[in-house]
């Protein structure tokens, strides 16, 4: 199996599975070009598209590419997802033929409350959830939510590769390294990132052992961590109130 993140959008990934024979199944397709294009160069069959939110820049291209090609199309349980042909919900397997793949749901609330991620093959598809060294946004879910959500993924194992929505892991290595400045593994990880960057390259997938290193979102419990949320007014032992402050802090960094 083959996983490939297609650029789209601004910064957005849409992420590509297809094995050796062609069979692919395409995560988030933001835009229905991109994806056409991979197929058509590649010479790749689509069998499936998992969606992960209803944000225009996840599923704006499924529609037309459902039209074309014929396919299943998996997704929350949410009416703002009307292209779906598959409602999923926590604890869902979903089982594709070709290319041959078994993924479990897992509800991950906070971005959206209607989010989910797709876990198997080794590949966690998290969409605005988890980003490298960073999470998404609260626009409808609460910060208990998104922490235990992002609870939820760093029990999966670490070799597993994160495959997120967008290209924001320079910016959020940024706003890390102003919580954990002494995190060697974070520093090597801004390094790297930069080296990437400036060679046009993706950033992720990442591992989940990666970001148990480098991400603060992740980090709640390790006493930078704590010692910075403590400076700016939250309890030593309020894991929630540690998270709140680092994602209004991550909202005003520039």
């Amino acid at each position: 199996m083959h996983v490939q993140p297609i650029p789209a959008l601004t910064d957005n990934y849409i992420w590509l599975l297809h094995d050796g024979e062609g069979s692919t199944l395409v995560v988030d397709p933001g835009e229905a070009a991109p994806v056409e294009a991979a197929l058509k160069a590649q010479g790749l069959r689509l069998r499936a598209i998992l969606l992960t939110h209803h944000h225009p820049d996840h599923i704006a291209g499924a529609a037309a590419l459902r039209q074309q090609h014929q396919v299943p199309v998996y997704a929350p349980m949410d009416e703002r997802i009307d292209v779906a042909t598959h409602r999923v919900s926590d604890g869902n397997d979903v089982l594709i033929e070709s290319p041959a793949a078994r993924f479990r749901t897992l509800a991950v609330p906070g971005h959206t409350t209607s989010h989910v991620a797709y876990a198997g093959e080794g590949l966690l598809f998290c969409g605005d959830t988890l980003f490298s060294m960073g999470c998404g946004r609260l626009f409808e879910g609460t910060p208990g939510q998104m922490l235990a959500s992002l609870d939820r993924l760093t029990g999966l194992p670490d070799d597993t590769l994160v495959c997120c929505g967008h290209e924001y892991t320079a910016a959020n290595g940024r706003f890390a390294i102003t919580i954990e400045p002494a995190n060697a593994a974070l520093r090597a990880r801004v390094e790297q990132v930069a080296a990437l960057r400036a060679m046009n390259r993706p950033t992720v997938p990442s591992s989940m052992a990666t970001e148990k290193a480098t991400n603060p979102f992740l980090r709640i419990d390790s006493p930078e961590v704590i010692d910075w949320c403590q400076q700016q007014g939250a309890s030593p032992n309020d894991r929630i109130a540690h998270f709140a402050a680092l994602r209004a802090a991550k909202d005003q960094f520039k």
